[in-house]
């Protein structure tokens, strides 16, 4: 696809009080425009190929916003690496609404874009929010209870979970782990694709660290973005890959199952391929297909 003309700002907006670094993508022509605001999966920062998604919405008509969450990358937020649920859905709050503020954009035609971990927060927003005009949810974290690790790694994460809860609890500096790792390391994800496919992601001097504030083990098991699909009243794109061993296919089938208006397409691939290449270039041109049936005037 040939991008069409389009401007890249630095722009930023409040949430909880601490500053939330984001690009802002605008299109040329008659204003205002639809609008999809991306976020990215674990421990991601913008700077991890958000940039390519939000070229081909800016290259198809579309403003994107892009941000970074509080605690990681440019924005704001001490301790940094802290990966805070709750306080990651605050910023997705807040980078909406900032988007329904914007003159260059119409409040209406908001899309919201996730992937990966964020897959699961936009699935979570767009059940508690009915002015959202449409979804897309690629390999999506859906339920904990589909994730694999033995039991020796399961045990390993908690006790560093738990170092790091008293960490917090004594005032000192988090304890982090890797984000990424080899098979049997202690990292979050240790699949084998996992590290070759984030470090292929990650730009040479970017703002990425393949780090992260253990506690939230202990909270990730209790997040079902799952549960929230039957209420999602939005069109959403579920994009699956089918030998997805990190966020496996079948919760992301069933949450486009049970949204009113899901549809799920798939992808012969593993979790880290749809990101580039040919897979990059299919899953992006059916995301803006059906924006462009989702965002349309009238």
């Amino acid at each position: 696809m040939d991008p069409g003309p389009f401007s890249r700002s630095d722009v930023g907006f409040e949430s909880a009080g601490s500053r939330c670094a984001a690009w802002l993508y605008v299109p040329s022509g008659a204003q205002p425009f639809a609008c999809v605001v991306l976020a990215h999966g674990f421990a991601g920062t913008r700077e991890v190929r958000l940039d390519a998604y939000a070229e081909r919405f800016a290259a198809a008509g579309f403003a994107a916003l892009v941000f970074d969450y509080r605690h990681f990358g440019a924005s704001q937020g001490e301790p940094r690496q802290l990966l805070d649920i709750e306080r990651q859905l605050e910023d997705w709050r807040a980078a909406i609404a900032f988007a329904r503020s914007r003159p260059e954009i119409d409040a209406e035609r908001i899309a919201i874009w996730g992937t990966s971990f964020s897959g699961g927060h936009v699935l979570t927003i767009g059940a508690e929010d009915p002015r959202l005009a449409a979804i897309v949810s690629q390999v999506p974290y859906c339920d904990p209870r589909a994730s694999g690790g033995t039991a020796t790694q399961m045990l390993k994460l908690l006790a560093a979970g738990l170092r790091d809860s008293a960490h917090a609890l004594l005032g000192l500096a988090p304890h982090e782990i890797a984000v990424v790792g080899p098979p049997g390391s202690l990292a979050v994800l240790t699949s084998p694709d996992s590290m070759p496919g984030y470090l292929a992601l990650s730009p040479p001097g970017g703002t990425w660290k393949n780090t992260v504030a253990a506690r939230i083990v202990l909270h990730v098991q209790r997040y079902r973005p799952l549960s929230s699909a039957a209420r999602i009243e939005a069109p959403l794109l579920v994009c699956v890959a089918d030998r997805d061993v990190v966020t496996p296919p079948g919760p992301a089938v069933e949450a486009a199952r049970r949204a009113r208006c899901g549809t799920a397409k798939h992808y012969d691939c593993q979790h880290f391929e749809i990101y580039l290449g040919d897979l990059f270039e299919a899953a992006s041109g059916d995301q803006v297909t059906f924006l462009r049936e989702h965002l349309s005037r009238g």
